[in-house]
């Protein structure tokens, strides 16, 4: 599991499951950056991976993007990689490796752990908990325990998660 901040918060979390080879996923960074500029710290956002079967090299890039967590660049890796999901069918795993180059990040410690797969526990158990809470596709909300699919329609959700973020936001205020 990644966390956007590294200290544990009392903000309510927005969990985002994501295939970052999915070309909806990428279209929902547009939303995930106006919740980052409307919220700031007070919601946190939290990449979950739930790489689909259809896109090949999504598990490998899910392993790659907790490697840019481990060097503290998580979600600027995510970004990147999301914005060139096309390269990364086409021209497969170095395309991990080159956007870890372009970030400044260690490119061999990448190519390392792709190799010796010393993230995929984690990968395997966002999938696993993603399968036992219904997630079919990506990307995919939960925010107060409410799953808000997007892999049908982003209409309204990020509005909807503005809804239920402002509710507990509100609520942590009075509390």
């Amino acid at each position: 599991m990644s966390n956007s901040s590294p200290a544990p918060s009392t903000a309510p979390v927005l969990e985002i499951w994501c295939d970052l080879q999915c070309p909806d996923c990428r279209t929902a960074l547009d939303d995930l950056r106006s919740l980052r500029a409307r919220y700031g710290d007070r919601l946190e956002l939290r990449l979950r991976h739930f790489p689909l079967e259809k896109n090949k090299h999504a598990f490998a890039a899910a392993q790659a993007a907790e490697e840019a967590w481990e060097q503290g660049r998580g979600w600027p890796y995510a970004e990147a990689l999301l914005g060139r999901v096309e390269d990364l069918a086409r021209e497969g795993e170095p395309v991990l490796v080159e956007v870890a180059r372009e970030l400044g990040l260690d490119a061999e410690e990448f190519d390392t752990a792709l190799i010796d797969g010393r993230h995929i526990l984690i990968v395997d158990a966002d999938q696993a908990e993603g399968k036992a809470i219904g997630v079919t596709g990506t990307p995919t909300y939960v925010i107060d325990g409410e799953r808000l699919d997007g892999g049908k329609s982003q209409e309204g959700l990020r509005e909807r998660i503005e809804e239920i973020a402002d509710r507990l936001l509100a609520g942590q205020e009075q509390g």
